[in-house]
C-alpha cells in the first residue's frame, strides 16, 4: 500500500471516531449538558470542534508516521495497538459522559484514556519521534478535558 493512501487511511479513521462519537452525541449537548453546573474555565461550547477537528488530524498523522516506518513490525505493532486501543477510549468518553450521563464512569474512563495516550506517546518515540511529539497537543488537551470533567463530575 503506498504511503498516501496509508496517510488517508489513518486520518480518515481519527476523523471517523470523532465525527461518529460527535453525531451520535450531539442532542444531549443542547439541553442535557448545558443544565449541567459547570466550573468558570469551562471554554465555550464552539471551541470544541475546531480544537477536535485539529487533534484528530493530528492523530492521523502521528499514526500514519509509526504504520509507514520501517521499524520491526512487532514493535510498530505494539504502538499501533496501544493508539488504537486509546482511539477506542476516545470515542467511548463522549457516550459515557454525553449519552449515558455517567459523570463519574467518565472521569475513570478519562483516566484510562490518559494513559494510553501516554503509552502511544512513549511507543512511538523510538519508532518516530515527529509521531510522539504530534500526540503532545492532544495529551494536553485530555489533560484539561480530564480536570473539566473532575469539575463537572463534582459540581453536579
Amino acid at each position: 500500500m503506498n504511503s498516501f493512501i496509508k496517510l488517508f487511511i489513518s486520518i480518515f479513521i481519527c476523523m471517523a471516531v470523532g465525527g461518529i462519537s460527535g453525531y451520535l452525541t450531539a442532542s444531549e449537548i443542547p439541553d442535557w449538558y448545558m443544565s449541567l453546573n459547570k466550573p468558570g474555565f469551562n471554554p465555550p461550547n464552539w471551541i470544541f470542534a475546531p480544537v477536535w477537528t485539529t487533534l484528530y488530524i493530528l492523530m492521523g498523522i502521528s499514526f500514519w508516521l509509526v504504520w509507514k516506518s520501517g521499524t520491526e513490525e512487532a514493535i510498530k505493532n505494539r504502538a499501533m495497538l496501544f493508539f488504537m486501543v486509546q482511539l477506542i477510549l476516545n470515542f467511548f468518553w463522549s457516550i459515557i459522559f454525553f449519552n449515558f450521563h455517567q459523570l463519574g464512569f467518565a472521569m475513570a474512563e478519562i483516566v484510562l484514556l490518559w494513559i494510553f495516550i501516554l503509552f502511544s506517546i512513549i511507543s512511538f518515540y523510538p519508532i518516530s519521534k515527529a509521531a510522539s511529539y504530534l500526540l503532545i497537543p492532544y495529551i494536553c488537551w485530555v489533560s484539561f478535558a480530564s480536570i473539566l470533567n473532575f469539575a463537572v463530575w463534582r459540581l453536579n
